[in-house]
């Protein structure tokens, strides 16, 4: 039996924190400061982790390997496998041209562009968000603002702020789950204690973007269209994740915020601009008849009203065929005598070599418990959305085929960084480093509800990932909220709070918008334009959580 040390460097609390912190330190330096790639900088964390549970915690060899393999066997299914099927969805669209019609039919709903962003940004890109996530909602939505007129560093720009709110249910519900696996604690109580955080952030965003898009003026001639986008998303974000599945948490918000959007446009209409050109000698931008530039005078929008490009019944049905066929998917797959059949074929398997792993009070594990729901999954839900999406749009199997494969080349080097940040997870958190790590911040006392969110906000600035912040921090939040009085199940729910405001400025989610619009290389000035929006959010973040404390 190996039972967790606390205090193994001859019994000093600090020193012992120091040296569990040192896989962490290494892979924030080797990605923040180093720009190491991440699968490579992941690997060599994972690496030093492993020596640290051997030669500092005594953790026999043999375990720790095994906790290395059950935490990358995790990170393979069911993080990568939910990735892979879901961009393979938007592979085949993109390879029969039926992302075009989606493009079309979005600019059809409204001539103006800044609605057009906030809808494809936010609502949009919310779905997309939550049936496959990492990344992908901002190289797809950035891509599509930039066919429909914006600048491409603004387009970018509005992608990355918008990819914040459906962060903490994405990938049909990853990082709640992985959260859940990694503390012990059920999804659906983990799910109900972030609701009452994330949505308060979701009802500023739509009009935060709004303030990107055409400065102070965007705000107050549009601010009817952002308040109902962030209203109705955040009361169906709150809903669900309360009482519903997790699966569909975001799935339904996103579709609850588009609609009523839609609705409020047969009523209202924003005021009229027309286009004007950027002195700087940029691409166009709106200005009210007689008016003055856009407040912070950038090139901001093209013309206000385009035609519209030609798309048939057909071509509209066969845009939004793919996203139809997951939804209705998802929930059938809720329903009580459905969930029940699906439920029936996982398989939770004691990992070998795990078993006699105990915690420094001498109770066992959670984490030495694999659960394999090969048919529940939300990734085989999804693999069975594609086969049908290409059967009923009569896709060849020779496309679908090729998606696939190209799908799995251009995924290969994430699927190496999720295993290797997940594996270092597990070794942390079996070996007791995350323990030692949780009992010495919980000498914060009360100051540490504060922190609570910023470490997950920093997790995923740095891994690009609220999953992976999740397994980095989310047992050591827990560790170090028993230390302090504060609610385990508040801080947990911080870490994943705090990680949607650290997407929009992670190098790597940086990388993916810069890359998507052909800015590559200006990943810097990419950050410049979000950065505002995250100091914003994250200190208003820090005190929701605060005040929450201080009334449990």
């Amino acid at each position: 039996m190996f039972q967790q040390p606390i205090a193994p460097v001859g019994g000093q609390l600090g020193w012992s924190a120091l040296l569990a912190a040192l896989p962490l330190l290494l892979l924030f330096l080797l990605l923040g400061v180093f720009r190491v790639r991440a699968w490579l900088a992941s690997l060599l964390a994972l690496a030093l982790a492993v020596v640290v549970a051997v030669a500092v915690y005594r953790m026999p060899l043999p375990t720790t390997l095994a906790g290395t393999l059950e935490g990358a066997a995790f990170g393979l299914f069911p993080a990568m496998w939910i990735v892979v099927n879901a961009i393979w969805i938007y592979q085949m669209s993109r390879d029969t041209g039926d992302f075009d019609r989606l493009r079309a039919a979005f600019s059809r709903v409204s001539a103006d562009r800044r609605i057009q962003g906030v809808i494809i940004a936010f609502s949009f890109g919310a779905l997309l968000e939550a049936l496959a996530g990492f990344g992908a909602p901002v190289a797809i939505c950035a891509v599509m603002l930039v066919a429909l007129g914006l600048p491409p560093m603004r387009a970018a720009a509005v992608a990355l702020i918008a990819n914040t709110a459906p962060v903490a249910w994405g990938a049909v519900g990853l990082p709640i789950i992985t959260l859940s696996q990694i503390t012990g604690m059920p999804v659906e109580l983990l799910s109900r204690e972030t609701a009452l955080l994330v949505p308060v952030l979701a009802l500023f965003v739509p009009l935060i973007l709004l303030v990107v898009l055409d400065g102070r003026r965007g705000l107050r001639e549009v601010w009817p269209a952002g308040l109902v986008a962030g209203s109705t998303f955040a009361a169906a974000q709150y809903l669900v994740a309360s009482y519903g599945p997790v699966q569909l948490v975001d799935i339904v918000a996103s579709l609850v915020s588009a609609g009523a959007v839609l609705l409020l446009l047969h009523f209202w209409q924003a005021a009229a601009a027309t286009a004007v050109r950027d002195p700087a000698g940029g691409s166009a931008t709106l200005e009210p008849a007689g008016g003055a530039l856009a407040s912070d005078g950038a090139a901001l929008l093209a013309p206000a009203r385009i035609p519209a490009p030609p798309l048939s019944a057909r071509g509209s049905v066969r845009a939004f065929a793919p996203y139809a066929i997951i939804i209705a998917l998802f929930t059938l797959s809720v329903l009580p005598p459905v969930k029940a059949a699906l439920a029936s074929t996982t398989v939770m398997v004691r990992w070998p070599g795990l078993t006699e792993v105990r915690t420094a009070a001498g109770a066992p594990l959670a984490l030495v418990n694999y659960k394999l729901d090969w048919l529940a999954g939300g990734g085989t839900i999804l693999l069975i959305a594609g086969g049908l999406t290409a059967a009923l749009l009569r896709i060849p199997a020779g496309v679908a085929v090729r998606a696939y494969r190209d799908t799995l080349l251009r995924l290969r080097g994430a699927a190496v960084t999720v295993m290797a940040v997940l594996a270092l997870a597990y070794v942390m958190n079996l070996s007791g480093q995350t323990a030692t790590l949780g009992m010495f911040l919980a000498g914060a006392g009360g100051f540490f509800a504060v922190l609570s969110p910023l470490l997950g906000w920093f997790g995923t600035a740095v891994t690009g990932s609220d999953t992976s912040s999740n397994s980095l921090f989310g047992a050591l939040q827990v560790s170090a909220a028993q230390g302090t009085g504060m609610s385990p199940v508040l801080a947990a729910a911080a870490n994943t709070a705090g990680g949607v405001l650290g997407k929009m400025i992670s190098p790597q989610n940086l990388a993916i918008g810069a890359a998507a619009v052909g800015l590559a290389g200006r990943e810097g000035e990419l950050l410049r334009r979000v950065l505002a929006a995250s100091a914003i959010l994250v200190p208003a973040l820090c005190l929701l959580v605060y005040l929450e404390s201080l009334i449990r």
